[in-house]
């Protein structure tokens, strides 16, 4: 009863308010405040820097790894093609990956101090304040963790000599994800492709949060049956 009437102060840093919330912090997290300016994390200013990142570090960061990946296995003796094959099929291994996280980490329930807490710093802070530019994206040092266990699940599925191309494959599927998804939220998209699919990921914030998880598409959703339904992406046009 007590976590339920704590009360958020806006003005002070976040991250250690929101775990006292308790079972109220999914009704809390899920009602967005739209507003370019985010809120303060930390009182630490290091930790603070941390957690924003300007959308164009992602590519700056994670290309010239990607390009290093793939001319390992080009070293090896793979030919461009096998490559260039090797490469499409990191990038759909991506998208699966990108669905899952999305909805089965990001998405967790959570009501303890610091499952509440790890929720927020992980991708209930986007939820709350969608439009914050500096926390669209990935942090590296972040991203850099994560990598280590798709590193192993890429070795898991493939040769030695393949696991390279395959894994920079999924590294540039995870770009094309992160710069997406900034866009899909900053950007004015004139062409229908792009605007119907910032409509999509638009309407998985503001009206339907249980569904849509896809962000480079709605592949996924299809398969896995979270697609929303066509009445209420009607209503979010």
């Amino acid at each position: 009863m007590v976590a339920q009437e704590f009360t958020v102060d806006l003005n002070k840093p976040l991250v250690f308010q929101v775990g006292h919330l308790g079972e109220a912090y999914q009704e809390w997290v899920h009602q967005p405040i739209v507003s370019k300016e985010g809120p303060r994390f930390f009182e630490s200013d290091f930790w603070e820097f941390l957690t924003r990142t300007v959308w164009w570090a992602v590519p700056t960061i994670w290309l010239p790894v990607v390009c290093f990946c793939i001319s390992m296995t080009i070293q090896v003796g793979h030919t461009l093609p096998q490559v260039a094959l090797l490469v499409v099929a990191g990038i759909f291994v991506w998208t699966l990956v990108e669905y899952t996280l999305h909805r089965f980490l990001f998405h967790i329930k959570t009501k303890t101090y610091w499952g509440n807490t790890m929720h927020y710093l992980l991708h209930g802070c986007h939820h709350k304040h969608p439009m914050d530019g500096l926390r669209l994206v990935f942090p590296p040092a972040a991203t850099a963790i994560l990598l280590v266990p798709f590193w192993n699940f890429v070795k898991l599925i493939s040769t030695p000599t393949t696991t390279p191309a395959l894994f920079g494959g999924g590294l540039l599927g995870y770009v094309m994800y992160d710069c997406t998804h900034y866009y899909l939220h900053h950007g004015q998209p004139s062409s229908n492709v792009p605007r119907n699919l910032k409509k999509y990921h638009l309407n998985h914030h503001f009206r339907v949060q249980n569904k849509g998880f896809g962000i480079t598409s709605a592949l996924w959703d299809k398969v896995f049956g979270t697609l929303p339904s066509s009445k209420t992406a009607e209503k979010s046009r």
